[in-house]
């Protein structure tokens, strides 16, 4: 495959309708997982994962053995298979989220799988419950599997740089609530407690995250991102790579934009450089005992 085929285009204006319908999708998806899964630190049982078909809950534990929710964005179909050898599935197409989460839940019920969830979308503004949206009803097929060609370029490379690191590490996965792929790495000491049900477990302890994000508000573009909490003292002045990577002070985040990515000579070594540097920024002003975290 080519770059332009691993590293696809994805204008955020052109694609933007659908790319808010699946951000709906994916939560209600995401918050069966929640609502069945052993709860783990920092929100990780929440989480979806890309795999080889699209994005995954992975095992998911219900009474007879365990069930597992799939979008698959290569035959555009949502699916539902269960250990028992049973399965369900339903075509991803233009849509309501209304008659997606009736869907689902229809599809959850012949399978003999029973789960209540929140119907209020989480971190977002103006929020309309699941089974009353119909506003969000565009899927464009062709973006949403260069979005997903995206998130596993980028995770191939989120891999690459989690494996050097032994001390405490996330998996490369995606949070349905803000919509990114993420990997967090921890320095093992406590941070200042935060209020707020998400951020106060997601934040308890000092780390170093990094991601992909499709864009939105400040950022007009996908872009990648990396921050540290609790944020130190001069970090916004640091020289980081590539040159095209800046600090957005918005956000107190530093931004690298994805087209910066794929048009360079190898976006991979790109994006690494950019994880490895915005990282060693970081962690070397607050401090970390790096000779306990790194291989």
């Amino acid at each position: 495959m080519s770059n332009l085929e691993i590293w696809p285009p994805l204008p955020l204006h052109e694609w933007e309708d659908t790319y808010r319908t699946l951000h709906m999708w994916t939560q209600i998806v995401g918050k069966i997982r929640m609502a069945l899964c052993p709860p783990m630190n920092h929100w990780w049982h929440v989480t979806l994962r890309v795999n080889s078909r699209g994005l995954t809950t992975g095992p998911v534990p219900y009474p007879p053995g365990i069930f597992e929710i799939q979008f698959d964005f290569q035959k555009h179909e949502m699916s539902i298979s269960t250990s028992e050898g049973a399965c369900a599935s339903r075509p991803l197409q233009a849509e309501s989220v209304a008659d997606f989460y009736a869907g689902i839940f229809e599809a959850l019920a012949s399978l003999g799988i029973s789960a209540k969830i929140d119907v209020k979308p989480q971190e977002v503004v103006d929020a309309v419950p699941f089974d009353r949206d119909t506003a969000n009803c565009q899927y464009d097929a062709r973006y949403s599997h260069r979005f997903w060609r995206v998130l596993v370029s980028s995770a191939k490379v989120m891999e690459r740089f989690r494996a050097k690191f032994i001390g405490k590490c996330s998996p490369v996965h995606f949070f349905w609530g803000s919509f990114d792929l993420a990997c967090t790495r921890f320095s093992g000491r406590p941070a200042p407690a935060r209020k707020g049900v998400i951020s106060g477990p997601a934040y308890s302890h000092e780390v170093c995250s990094a991601g992909f994000w499709p864009g939105g508000g400040a950022v007009d573009g996908p872009a990648y991102y990396s921050y540290t909490v609790p944020q130190p003292a001069g970090i916004e002045n640091e020289s980081i790579r590539p040159a095209a990577a800046s600090w957005n002070p918005r956000l107190s985040e530093f931004i690298l934009m994805y087209d910066e990515v794929r048009r360079a000579e190898s976006p991979e070594q790109c994006l690494y450089e950019f994880l490895e540097s915005t990282y060693d920024a970081g962690a070397r002003l607050a401090k970390w005992d790096r000779s306990m975290l790194e291989v």
